[in-house]
């Protein structure tokens, strides 16, 4: 099991949420793909909730209180080149009031930045990734936004909020 924190603030753009580029190495599956702060259940986490708030904590630097959680989303199936893992993971959303909040990224992660939501839903920002492994190449949709692309999982799960949010 994992959980990952989709962490909403209004900027002076309007909404955003806080992604970061993961370090890259050949021990992480998603090496250098940008994702929501997150990771595995450890035994000490309470519950994924906790999961949530404690790795936000250990890959940017930024304290979660349980308060600032407003919902979460539909469990996901992790995908690792172009595989279906056998691990569900748990997006729950935040929400952060003010200016942004002061971030200190930790070992697992190489950048952090806010995305504006705005473009995204203007379609602004959408366009289409190559992932290739050996023979297989497959067309994916993405966004690409100051130089970093975001597909695959984060960009599901990110589509997905945008959409309920959106029709709400």
């Amino acid at each position: 099991r994992a959980a990952v924190a989709a962490i909403l603030r209004l900027g002076d753009v309007g909404p955003e949420v806080l992604l970061m580029e993961r370090v890259r190495r050949a021990s992480d599956r998603w090496s250098g793909q940008i994702s929501f702060p997150g990771g595995m259940a450890d035994p000490s986490d309470g519950d994924l909730l906790d999961t949530a708030i404690r790795e936000t904590h250990e890959e940017v630097g930024l304290v979660l209180p349980r308060s600032t959680a407003i919902g979460r989303s539909d469990d996901q199936v992790g995908i690792a080149s172009g595989r279906s893992l056998p691990m569900a993971i748990t997006p729950y959303v935040f929400h952060v009031e003010g200016p942004p909040p002061e971030l200190a990224l930790g070992p697992e992660a190489a950048d952090a930045f806010w995305l504006p939501l705005a473009p995204v839903l203007a379609g602004d920002l959408d366009a289409v990734h190559v992932w290739q492994k050996g023979p297989l190449r497959k067309e994916m949709p993405c966004w690409r936004f100051r130089g970093h692309t975001i597909w695959g999982l984060t960009h599901h799960m990110l589509q997905r909020l945008v959409d309920v949010a959106h029709h709400r």
